[in-house]
C-alpha cells in the first residue's frame, strides 16, 4: 500500500491554483459588469447544490439581498469567500 502525505503547504498551492482558475473562468471584465449574482449563477460559478447555498446564507457565510422572490448576492461577497477572507 503507498501512502501520501499532503501537507499544509501542499493545500496552499492548491487553493491558489484553483483561484487563478476561478479568477480566469469570470474574467476580469465580466466581474466589473455582472456586481450582482443570481443564485443560479452562484450555484454554477461555485459548483455547489442549492442546498449548499441555502446552508451558506442560513450560516452567514455569505451576504445575500432578497428582492420579491429573488437572492442576489455580491461578486465581492464571493471573491472574498473563495480567498478564504468572510
Amino acid at each position: 500500500m503507498n501512502v501520501e502525505l499532503i501537507t499544509k503547504e501542499d493545500l496552499r498551492n492548491l487553493k491558489t491554483e484553483l483561484l487563478s482558475e476561478i479568477r480566469q473562468l469570470i474574467k476580469p471584465g465580466e466581474s466589473e459588469n455582472r456586481q450582482w449574482l443570481k443564485s443560479a449563477d452562484v450555484r454554477k460559478l461555485l459548483n455547489i447544490s442549492p442546498g449548499t447555498l441555502q446552508n451558506l446564507r442560513i450560516n452567514g457565510t455569505l451576504r445575500y439581498t432578497k428582492i420579491g422572490g429573488m437572492m442576489y448576492y455580491k461578486m465581492e461577497d464571493i471573491t472574498m469567500l473563495l480567498e478564504g477572507n468572510p
